[in-house]
């Protein structure tokens, strides 16, 4: 993936930042968002770091991929911050507003402030005043929301690991919170942890 998508912006905007998620889905642990914002004029098959061009929605990539690209795309970007919002918030405002919340905290996080955001997804309502575009898919289509899918996914995966450490019977290591069958499973076993979310009713347990 190039950059392709944020050319035309860099003709009026200094600072592009894409916006990414990760967590929105599963029955437990937090929702991340990212935000990153490359160099004006950026070229990633030009750069140094020919690997910069293997970007792609996290999805996509294998677990090891992602890793190797963390570093990379952390060396190069101008600036990047993660937000993280808990279970406990999302029970409470709901995973949408939730998922709003983390992208807001982390373009808020960022050491420079933007002043053009592109934002993966269909919906976005930004706590500051700064003009923004929201692209469907766009981690598959645009360089900046596509890293930033990757600074999200690996952390929320992290994050899930290190749970896994202390709520072992869950197997958060290997689904990370998704309703997998053997989650779903554990759930009936074990009843929610800690870190579960109260919001999410399981039709598999009967829950109305």
């Amino acid at each position: 993936m190039n950059t392709e998508y944020e050319w035309p912006l860099w003709q009026t905007a200094k600072l592009v930042c894409g916006i990414d998620e990760a967590g929105r889905g599963p029955l437990a642990g937090p929702v991340v968002a990212a935000a990153v914002v490359f160099p004006r004029r950026f070229r990633p098959e030009e750069s140094e770091t020919p690997m910069l061009c293997a970007i792609d929605d996290s999805k996509k990539l294998s677990p090891r991929e992602r890793e190797e690209l963390v570093p990379l795309i952390k060396a190069h970007a101008q600036a990047w911050a993660v937000a993280v919002v808990e279970a406990e918030t999302i029970d409470r405002i709901n995973i949408l507003q939730a998922t709003m919340l983390a992208m807001n905290q982390a373009v808020e996080s960022l050491q420079k402030t933007p002043d053009y955001l592109l934002v993966d997804g269909n919906r976005f309502k930004p706590h500051l005043p700064i003009k923004y575009e929201t692209v469907v898919k766009g981690d598959s289509k645009v360089f900046s929301i596509a890293a930033a899918s990757i600074l999200a996914k690996t952390c929320r995966d992290e994050i899930m690991r290190v749970h896994n450490l202390t709520l072992p019977e869950y197997g958060f290591d290997r689904h990370f919170g998704y309703p997998t069958r053997a989650h779903v499973e554990a759930i009936r076993r074990y009843g929610r942890s800690p870190i579960h979310r109260k919001s999410f009713k399981l039709r598999q347990l009967g829950e109305k």
